[in-house]
């Protein structure tokens, strides 16, 4: 004979419900405020809990994105002197391509290898283009350093200043990417434009190359000078004679070396100066202006001025700046 199970009060609290050992529909009728308030905090905890909880796995570290392979540039692409994207780290017989040494010349980023014929008899051809004075040269040899050695356009303290020889297994992966093997020639212009790119080794490119070379260096200026002055001014009125210069934007002007500007006129023509020095020319980061003011009474005039200056270069080393101007004028009703 089996008892029947009491049930719990009405009013039950947490303790008298666990006591029970089970909860059945329509039992709990009425709970305390406080257990209440602890039924709640506890389940809201229990669903913030859920909720924080990730839904899914989080991804794996992404692999490394492998850079692109190193590729020669077109005409007309700027290309720095380091070379360009992907190029890898290169080992240097003597130091990295210095930017100071290459300002103001053309670079010529020049590829051979051992054992290649063609690259031996190039590697005079290149040799005398560095002796221009105005050339730049970054080798790059597909072997170890004594193999570059033999084929080292820069002659260790000949060139000093005219360039480096990159070699071994970055230079073999570069021309490995470049799909070059030698002679091969990118040659960059003064303002870092591409004017050749040649894979070719015949006699007849390599000349043409050697020509590309030879006119861009003919055609690099420190500086660029210009003068202004009237044709015809009337009696009285005041007029300039100017010279300016345009400065290469390698190059800055030297405090080191006095500036001048000495003016010739006839009698007749008064100016407010005739000779000009230091701070009395004008100088605004590559520009340069020196003038003076003059008037006169009716005639046909010619004055003459002469602009001395200097200039720094990169690499060190000042260079020496003569200009001089003719001016011819009337001056009438």
């Amino acid at each position: 004979m089996t008892a029947d199970r009491a049930e719990p009060p009405a009013h039950a609290g947490l303790a008298d419900l666990r006591g029970s050992g089970e909860l059945r529909a329509g039992q709990i009728v009425y709970l305390l405020p406080m257990y209440r308030l602890a039924i709640a905090t506890v389940l809201g905890a229990t669903v913030g809990v859920a909720q924080a909880q990730p839904t899914t796995r989080p991804a794996g570290k992404p692999a490394p994105i492998k850079p692109p392979a190193a590729t020669l540039p077109a005409v007309g692409d700027a290309f720095a002197l380091e070379g360009g994207p992907g190029w890898p780290k290169l080992d240097w017989i003597y130091d990295v391509p210095a930017p100071g040494d290459a300002a103001g010349k053309v670079v010529i980023h020049w590829f051979c290898a051992p054992k290649i014929p063609a690259c031996t008899d190039d590697l005079a051809r290149v040799v005398t283009l560095k002796e221009n004075g105005k050339v730049y040269i970054v080798a790059y040899i597909n072997g170890s350093k004594a193999q570059a050695q033999k084929l080292d356009p820069i002659r260790e303290s000949e060139g000093v200043g005219r360039g480096t020889v990159a070699f071994g297994r970055g230079a073999t992966r570069l021309m490995k990417d470049l799909g070059v093997t030698g002679p091969a020639s990118i040659v960059v212009d003064v303002d870092g434009k591409v004017q050749l790119v040649t894979s070719a080794a015949g006699p007849a490119e390599l000349d043409a190359r050697d020509a590309k070379v030879n006119a861009a260096t003919a055609a690099i200026k420190e500086y660029v000078s210009s003068s202004e002055g009237p044709q015809v001014v009337k009696p009285g009125d005041k007029f300039q004679l100017l010279i300016g210069i345009k400065l290469a934007g390698w190059l800055k002007y030297s405090d080191k070396t006095p500036r001048e500007l000495d003016i010739t006129v006839p009698p007749d023509i008064k100016c407010d100066a005739v000779k000009l020095k230091g701070e009395q020319i004008k100088v605004d980061d590559k520009q340069l202006t020196a003038s003076v003011t003059c008037s006169g009474p009716r005639g046909t005039y010619e004055a003459r001025g002469e602009l001395r200056f200097g200039y720094d270069a990169p690499g060190g080393g000042t260079g020496i700046g003569a200009e001089s101007a003719r001016w011819k004028f009337e001056i009438k009703n």
